[in-house]
């Protein structure tokens, strides 16, 4: 069966998609200054080289605007010109660039510490073409040390060279979570590679237990991202395999349906809420074998983009519904200030605990909210709703900052909104000053949406909390010796600390490079414990710029991108053709290696690297939502009976759920911790009254006097 792309899906026949296929039309015409684009990679690419695998021969970008038109390697005069380049990049390779690389390829073969490009300071005429090339090289160097090493495996470990499956056939851990990326890179041979493996050696029936939430944005949603870009960008790394009419058409699609209908069997509990894990064969839900098995907040409520998506091509309303259901049951605990605890139990629908935070197990809930109201391209206004309210939430509640600096922290409340909050952030939580700038823009470029009839004081605050986050995450990478952040930060804030909600403050002017002098004093705001310094090769930051640098348009976070991303490269590389690796220490120089390649390297960090680095207009923020994973979705209007299938309850002049409305409610949660309201309600509006000279009295009251009881009673 054939399935067709939605009638109201993105038109990228318009101007603007010309004016993408002219550019990817010149992206190898040699650049003013005598370069091509893809001269470093030519030259690593025999640095790793291996023999035993078919050699990896990409198209170039300067493809057909159709799939219809004559291919380049028809025209005439195209062989001639591609051997004149062919000897000009030879000709720079060996005489522009760095003679210890030319050492390289003559002595320590893989080695990456003699990239030229490392050595070179930014500068005002950076060409971001050639560093973009510099991503591509890099991902390619960790697809071929897999491909060599561990191919069709779900694990890679590139020092070891050695590879591991995570069920008896493996998932496609790696090759599906990549897909997107080797077609955005245009890397058409390892793309053919990968389509090969998933049409013969992918099965997805197999008797073993695997995570919903992981399973759903990495596979499903790596899926359904080929799908929409293999047949919306035709163009986009060409293969024949899925033009229309062949066998193969709808391969990442049927894939995708296949994984899709075993998922739902997590959904089938008393609440409608998703159990941790899925028996892949049995479809049936497993709970959780740890946090007495509840499942986590944000692995429940982040596979709304994923089954929405599928619901609206296949047509299959149940996709939907299983989705949707999911944040009803959450909205309808009535939690305040949109804040949610990290834990929720399945069955009941209920919150566990009492500890609400931005990091792990509650990040990409919020995430989902503002990008399931784009997805539907503002059609369900439920979902800005719910984001508006949270981040209001994070302002009044979780922002704080640095003791010195002024860095802008957002922190967690691990014993419920009332108690102390605590100044640690996750690297995870580097995802929210893009998501913040997405929502405050809806994707559109600053300049565009400062002019729309409903940029107001709001967005304009959004804004610059995104921008002063952004600093912080940045800042994280700075102050590790490696320039590699690590997986949690404490900082240093004053005691009491100094709120949000009392008037935010903007950080100091710093200089970053500064290690020695007296602007040094800001790496005395982070507090680098031992056992957070390990780097997992995280995307949340260069995430983040992305997003800063599409709106703003500010080429500051390309050139903190670039740094890195050339921090990546010299301290993470493994010789002899492994590629690259997570860190267990990048504190210290040289760094301890894990010897692990997470997927999400392949699937988010260098993928956001290589958009970061390249034109605006390659997938426009305003036509597309990209997943939790970096899989790109295209934004669609309502259709094919598909439909905002809830609403809310209604809420007090507080924002809790009316008494009225609770008492309708399942027992279940009608009973929750959070149902006495009204003593919790006054104390925070005496915390909200509070200025900002009484502040410190209050602080303390509100986490030291108070019965803990009734302090959880509001936040569980």
């Amino acid at each position: 069966m054939s399935f067709s792309i939605p009638h109201n899906a993105p038109n990228f026949a318009s101007d603007q998609r010309a004016n993408e296929n002219v550019y990817w039309g010149s992206a190898r015409r040699p650049r003013p200054n005598g370069h091509a684009n893809h001269g470093i990679g030519n030259s690593l690419n025999d640095l790793f080289e291996n023999k035993s695998l078919p050699m990896y021969k990409d198209k170039p970008y300067s493809y057909a605007v159709s799939r219809r038109q004559a291919p380049w390697y028809r025209r005439s005069g195209v062989w001639l010109a591609f051997g004149v380049l062919s000897l000009l990049n030879f000709y720079l390779f060996w005489t522009y660039l760095r003679p210890s690389v030319r050492a390289t390829v003559e002595g320590d073969h893989g080695s990456t510490s003699s990239w030229n490009w490392l050595k070179k300071p930014s500068d005002t005429t950076a060409d971001w073409d050639l560093r973009r090339e510099a991503v591509k090289d890099a991902f390619k160097l960790s697809w071929d040390g897999y491909a060599n090493h561990a191919w069709g495996m779900d694990e890679y470990h590139p020092i070891t060279k050695s590879g591991k499956q995570m069920t008896p056939t493996g998932m496609g851990w790696i090759i599906v979570d990549a897909l997107d990326t080797l077609m955005i890179m245009n890397l058409t041979s390892r793309l053919s590679h990968a389509r090969e493996w998933i049409s013969t050696s992918l099965d997805y029936n197999q008797d073993h237990e695997v995570n919903t939430f992981e399973t759903t944005i990495r596979m499903l949603g790596g899926l359904l991202s080929a799908h929409y870009l293999s047949t919306e960008f035709p163009n986009m790394a060409p293969l024949s395999d899925d033009d229309v009419g062949k066998p193969g058409e709808d391969l990442y699609l049927e894939k995708a349906a296949d994984l899709a209908d075993r998922l739902l069997g997590a959904f089938d509990t008393q609440s409608g809420v998703p159990l941790a894990s899925v028996n892949l064969k049995t479809m049936k839900g497993v709970a959780s074998h740890d946090d007495g098995g509840a499942s986590s907040t944000a692995e429940a409520a982040s596979l709304q983009l994923e089954f929405k998506y599928l619901a609206m091509l296949m047509g299959e309303k149940l996709y939907w519904q299983k989705a949707e259901k999911v944040i009803e049951v959450i909205d309808n605990n009535g939690m305040q200030d949109g804040l949610l605890p990290i834990f929720i139990h399945a069955d009941q629908g209920t919150f566990q605990g009492y500890n609400i935070r931005l990091g792990s197990r509650g990040d990409s809930y919020y995430e989902y909210l503002i990008k399931q109201y784009l997805q539907t391209s503002k059609e369900e206004p439920v979902y800005l709703e719910l984001w508006d309210e949270a981040l209001a939430g994070v302002r009044k509640h979780l922002i704080t900052y640095s003791k010195r600096a002024h860095f802008t922290v957002l922190g967690e409340r691990q014993d419920g909104l009332l108690n102390k909050l605590t100044p640690k952030m996750d690297h995870l939580v580097c995802f929210m000053p893009g998501t913040i700038a997405l929502g405050a823009t809806e994707g559109r470029p600053l300049a565009e949406a400062e002019k729309s009839a409903n940029w107001t004081q709001k967005q304009i605050d959004e804004m610059e909390l995104a921008q002063e986050l952004t600093k912080t995450c940045w800042g994280m990478y700075k102050a590790m010796s490696t320039g590699l952040a690590p997986e949690i930060t404490h900082f240093e804030i004053k005691d009491p600390p100094q709120m949000y909600r009392h008037g935010p403050l903007s950080s100091l002017d710093i200089d970053f490079s500064d290690s020695q002098g007296d602007s040094a004093q800001w790496r005395k705001d982070y507090i680098i414990k031992g056992q957070d310094s390990h780097n997992l090769q995280r995307p949340e930051t260069v995430e983040s710029l992305f997003y800063m640098w599409r709106i703003t348009g500010d080429v500051m976070y390309r050139e903190w991108g670039w740094e890195m991303f050339k921090s990546f490269v010299e301290y993470s590389g493994v010789e002899d053709g492994g590629g690259f690796t997570s860190l267990s220490n990048a504190n210290k120089i040289p760094p301890t290696s894990r010897d692990n390649m997470e997927s999400f390297w392949l699937a988010e960090t260098l993928k956001y690297f290589y958009l970061l680095f390249s034109p605006t207009d390659l997938l426009p923020l305003d036509t597309i939502v990209i997943n939790t994973e970096a899989h790109i979705f295209p934004r669609f209007k309502l259709q094919r009976g598909l439909t905002t299938g809830w609403t809310r309850k209604p809420r007090d002049a507080n924002g809790m759920i009316t008494e009225e409305e609770r008492d309708k409610l399942p027992t279940a949660v009608s009973d929750a911790p959070n149902v006495d309201k009204k003593s919790t309600v006054r104390k925070l509006r005496v915390v909200e009254a509070t200025s900002h000279a009484e502040h410190d009295g209050e602080e303390r009251s509100v986490t030291e006097n108070e019965p803990k009881g009734e302090a959880k009673s509001f936040a569980g």
